[in-house]
């Protein structure tokens, strides 16, 4: 079997949340669909190889189903693991930090190998990086 995982994500404010991510973290937008009123029913940002969807808050079908740290107390229900190189690590947690995401987690090197930080975005969404491949 052959497949791909790609996290979806709902925002209060998609579009700023993709100026952040962009930004504070590296995303490069791929596409990108925004409606007259700014809201963005659908975004894939893009991470080297890997890809996170996005949209805004909606009170339809699937925003019943999803939320924002937010309208859950401020808890996540998951939070991604992103993976640089050794010689990307140090200065990716530096330019998150300086855009002002908040660290949670410093930047520390990890028993079971690598260096790893976790920070959250404005809207309180957690976000792991870190240069530990469980793939090698």
């Amino acid at each position: 079997m052959s497949a791909l995982i790609i996290p979806t994500m709902c925002y209060k404010d998609a579009a700023a949340a993709i100026e952040f991510l962009c930004n504070a973290f590296g995303f490069s937008r791929h596409l990108v669909s925004q409606e007259e009123d700014g809201s963005v029913p659908h975004a894939q940002l893009t991470f080297g190889n890997s890809m996170i969807m996005l949209n805004s808050e909606k009170d339809n079908d699937y925003g019943k189903l999803v939320t924002t740290p937010a309208g859950n107390g401020g808890m996540n229900t998951m939070s991604p693991y992103l993976i640089l190189s050794d010689s990307e690590i140090d200065q990716h947690y530096e330019k998150a930090k300086a855009a002002g995401a908040e660290i949670v987690y410093e930047l520390q090197v990890q028993e079971y190998g690598g260096k790893a930080y976790s920070c959250k975005d404005p809207e309180g969404y957690l976000w792991n990086f870190g240069s530990y491949t469980p793939w090698k």
